[in-house]
């Protein structure tokens, strides 16, 4: 009996995939997460200690008894762009949320600097390595992706897409009637 040509075909491929190369260490890295993972965190009460791209380090426990909103967005992503207002002003109006943005993209500072002269963001944000994403997060499948944080540290929420600060509000008040 005779095999069809497509099993040899589908042989083929089968054997021509293999495991990606590794990044070698000439390869440009973007700034990595500058602490280590604690123990005890995790994706339910993540941990994040991360330097910003205005030069000083954001470490999310520090921000307990603060809602936190994390932010992976990028300077390509016109839904993120879209959002950027909005949480500036939020954040200038509300004392008890801090905003940290994650830009999940390979940019170059000087490309950001040129970036930010058109889309000012206020709140401090950091530059992912996006091979290395922080561990106690989700890595995202779309952007923008934002988890709000509890004062208690824990997760309220993930949004996946975009997401506006009246979401916010509902899901803070809601908590706070508790």
């Amino acid at each position: 009996m005779m095999k069809s040509p497509l099993v040899f075909v589908f042989a083929f491929f089968l054997a021509a995939c293999g495991k990606a190369p590794e990044p070698t260490s000439a390869e440009p890295q973007a700034p990595a997460v500058v602490a280590a993972v604690p123990a005890d965190s995790s994706k339910d009460m993540p941990a994040l200690t991360i330097e910003t791209f205005q030069g000083q380090t954001f470490t999310l426990a520090e921000h307990r008894g603060k809602w936190v909103v994390v932010n992976f967005w990028a300077t390509w992503c016109a839904p993120c762009l879209k959002e950027i207002p909005d949480f500036n002003a939020y954040a200038k109006a509300r004392s008890d949320v801090q905003f940290i943005g994650l830009a999940y993209e390979e940019i170059e500072r000087a490309d950001m600097e040129s970036f930010l002269k058109l889309h000012p963001i206020d709140y401090p944000f950091a530059i992912l390595d996006v091979y290395n994403p922080p561990k106690d997060f989700e890595t995202p499948r779309g952007l923008p992706m934002t988890v709000l944080i509890a004062p208690d540290g824990k997760v309220a929420k993930t949004f996946l897409g975009p997401v506006t600060t009246e979401q916010f509000t509902e899901i803070i008040d809601s908590s706070e009637k508790r």
